[in-house]
């Protein structure tokens, strides 16, 4: 309880200070788009936040790259509004180049490690060093990851690093859209790949760990602004909240890893 009223304490001084700086308390509709591996901790922080402000968020959820028209550079390329974006860190970094968001706005907020989970109620297979993670997945009958940062990783360079990419290429699926996790819970794969902060919330699915830090790749996932923000300034308020040391516990609560200080 105390420190929720901490919690609040220092939002509301934040919101003060930015209003201030900015000379416009009005709250706003802010629309956020938002990508998987963060979706936990936002979800968790979002009432705090429009509570204590007044905003209003609206989300639109997506992968932070890949051909569904869901994916967020989709989303922006199609004029979907949106005053903040929450994704993989060098996927930003590529709309940035590209001047689609506003360089001065990037916050980095939380890092991310892939994990694997099972059918609930299955054995866990060891995952626990680079020679087991190798024979769990030479024995698995299918594998499934996402078609975001994990799962681009995981096709592309840890099959080769575990010198498996000829054997499992036939039983190993890219997964759009679908959280992963939900498929492995129906039973549609043995084995299921993908951000832990992704894996965790799904029901019917056991969490086995994360793979070993050999073998690991770790995403940090960023926020930034795009240029034709309708409401850059209450965009810039929420930036400073999701990255602010208050919001640390429940992203760390999440599966993300809190970065050590709120700097860029």
């Amino acid at each position: 309880m105390r420190r929720k009223m901490q919690f609040s304490l220092w939002l509301a001084g934040l919101v003060l200070g930015i209003a201030q700086f900015s000379g416009n308390a009005r709250a706003e509709d802010i629309n956020v788009m938002n990508s998987g591996g963060f979706s936990a901790a936002y979800k968790a922080l979002a009432p705090g936040f429009e509570q204590t402000t007044g905003n209003t968020l609206t989300t639109a959820w997506g992968p932070s790259m890949g051909a569904a028209p869901e994916a967020i550079p989709n989303r922006l390329a199609h004029g979907e509004p949106a005053d903040v974006v929450i994704m993989v860190g060098y996927a930003l970094d590529d709309l940035i180049r590209q001047g689609k968001v506003l360089a001065d706005s990037r916050q980095n907020l939380a890092d991310s490690r892939i994990g694997m989970v099972v059918r609930a109620g299955s054995t866990k297979p060891d995952i626990n060093t680079i020679a087991a993670l190798r024979q769990t997945l030479l024995n698995a009958k299918s594998i499934a990851y996402s078609d975001s940062a994990s799962g681009v990783y995981i096709e592309t360079k840890l099959f080769k690093l575990l010198g498996i990419e000829d054997q499992v290429k036939r039983k190993a699926h890219m997964i759009q859209k679908t959280p992963v996790a939900s498929l492995v819970a129906k039973g549609e794969y043995e084995l299921g790949f993908q951000q832990v902060s992704e894996l965790l919330p799904v029901s019917g699915a056991d969490f086995v760990g994360k793979i070993p830090e050999e073998a690991q790749s770790i995403t940090t996932f960023a926020a930034g602004i795009p240029i034709n923000a309708a409401h850059p300034d209450a965009a810039r308020s929420l930036i400073h909240y999701l990255a602010s040391p208050a919001a640390q516990d429940e992203i760390r609560r999440s599966g993300m890893d809190s970065l050590s200080s709120a700097s860029k």
